[in-house]
């Protein structure tokens, strides 16, 4: 795993032996996100490794406010299944370490849009992390 804040770190075991890995990651043609995971459109990455990657929002709605997408085409949480669920728990640790090497101790919040009624924009797993400030309790 790499930290863009210059931390390298190895990738735990688990997910080194995961069969996720050896999967080829499929690249939807016309999605947004699909192309920044291969870096044909480029974005402000503050973490990556073989499964996903994280960069800062284009719209910021927080001070800190980074995306955490797999490489691997997902819909969204309702594309999870069995057989991709490890990637999207994967997902999430990776959210944790991003926050914190974000140095947002004293809390963030991860959001993920799901379907078009709550706002999902871009039809590709992603999971947004917010904080540096206080967070309106409005939508918790």
């Amino acid at each position: 795993m790499v930290l863009r804040n210059g931390h390298n770190r190895s990738l735990q075991s688990a997910v080194k032996n995961s069969a996720i890995l050896h999967k080829e990651c499929s690249i939807m043609e016309n999605c947004l996100f699909c192309k920044i995971a291969a870096g044909i459109i480029p974005s402000t990455r503050v973490y990556e490794d073989e499964l996903c990657v994280a960069f800062r929002d284009i719209a910021p709605q927080a001070p800190t406010h980074i995306l955490v997408i797999p490489r691997e085409h997902i819909s969204g949480m309702s594309g999870i299944n069995e057989e991709n669920a490890a990637l999207a728990g994967h997902c999430l640790a990776v959210a944790a370490k991003v926050a914190a090497a974000e140095g947002l101790e004293n809390g963030y919040r991860i959001v993920s849009n799901c379907g078009d009624d709550a706002g999902q924009t871009v039809h590709h797993l992603h999971f947004h992390i917010l904080g540096g400030k206080k967070l309106s309790l409005e939508m918790a």
